[in-house]
């Protein structure tokens, strides 16, 4: 589905595709819906798979240059569906459990961790992310939030990591992610409570970058969509998306240092530099040619690389 912005530019959900996850295009926009409405958006096996195909399809599209990523209804993501129950050990696995672990892997010897396939496959894009969280996120549906570049809540919104309320450790990455962007201290009181955080406090400890009136939280993320993908170069912005996750965990400014001087010595002999500069001197909008990830280079970094052991095929 791909569709121009109507006449007051304002963007539109997809219509639901009868699948857990919808998707439509909206100029350079790509919209992904969690589309359980009725459950809350709860996760389960499929939603995750049919997730993750949504992200590699806006990620492998030249003319994607930003995604938003929201929830039908009234919740963005309740979390995990627990009426599908886990599969561990002790129990005997459901063909859907069986089609999961063939699809994305084991991990230290057992299952891959379903939030933890959909947090590290977000963190993977090429292309900047942007979260509109309706209603609440909680326990997988909090993860998702936290490798997406940008977050805009509504003020009724609701965040909570409640793994240890359910008897679980942090998963989906959780406590990789949650230290890096709001400091340790936070996150460890956000985790060891497991209480709802509402919106004012996700701005003050900074997990969400806007809050807004709730009837508002699409259009501000359409808004910041649009700015990035109308004004900013799609190789710039992938590299640079790259760079800044990829540098959190990095051992010292030089590992930075050595990849942005080779992109620094490279794009300037390529299109977009080339009119970036141009427009700059004639005083008009750019229009840069290149595209991801047709024109992604070589040297930018493909981040999280995959551990030794991980038999993961997405």
């Amino acid at each position: 589905m791909v569709s121009s912005p109507d006449e007051s530019g304002v963007h539109a959900l997809p219509e639901s595709s009868g699948s857990t996850v919808s998707y439509g295009v909206t100029g350079r926009v790509a919209t992904i819906v969690l589309d359980r409405p009725d459950q809350g958006n709860a996760m389960t096996l499929e939603l995750v798979t049919d997730l993750v195909d949504a992200l590699d399809r806006a990620d492998a599209d030249d003319e994607v240059a930003a995604v938003v990523l929201t929830g039908r209804g009234r919740q963005f993501c309740l979390g995990a569906d627990l009426g599908e129950g886990f599969h561990h050990g002790g129990r005997e696995p459901h063909p859907r459990h069986v089609a999961f672990i063939e699809r994305f892997g084991e991990i230290n010897g057992v299952p891959r961790d379903a939030g933890g396939v959909v947090t590290l496959r977000i963190a993977a894009m090429l292309k900047p992310i942007i979260a509109a969280v309706n209603g609440a996120a909680v326990g997988g549906g909090a993860s998702m939030l936290l490798p997406c570049d940008i977050r805009v809540v509504g003020q009724s919104s609701r965040v909570g990591f409640v793994f240890g309320r359910r008897g679980m450790l942090t998963e989906s990455a959780s406590s990789w992610f949650l230290p890096r962007i709001v400091g340790i201290s936070q996150a460890a009181e956000w985790v060891l409570t497991g209480r709802l955080i509402g919106a004012d406090e996700l701005l003050r400890g900074g997990l969400a970058g806007h809050v807004v009136a709730d009837d508002q939280i699409l259009a501000k993320a359409y808004e910041l969509a649009s700015e990035i993908a109308d004004n900013t170069s799609a190789i710039a912005t992938g590299l640079s998306r790259q760079l800044l996750w990829s540098m959190l965990s990095a051992s010292s400014p030089w590992d930075a240092h050595g990849v942005e001087s080779v992109g620094v010595y490279d794009l300037p002999s390529r299109a977009d530099v080339q009119e970036g500069v141009a427009s700059f001197l004639e005083k008009r909008d750019a229009a840069f040619p290149l595209r991801v990830p047709r024109d992604y280079p070589d040297y930018g970094p493909r981040w999280p690389a995959r551990p030794e052991g991980d038999v993961s095929t997405s």
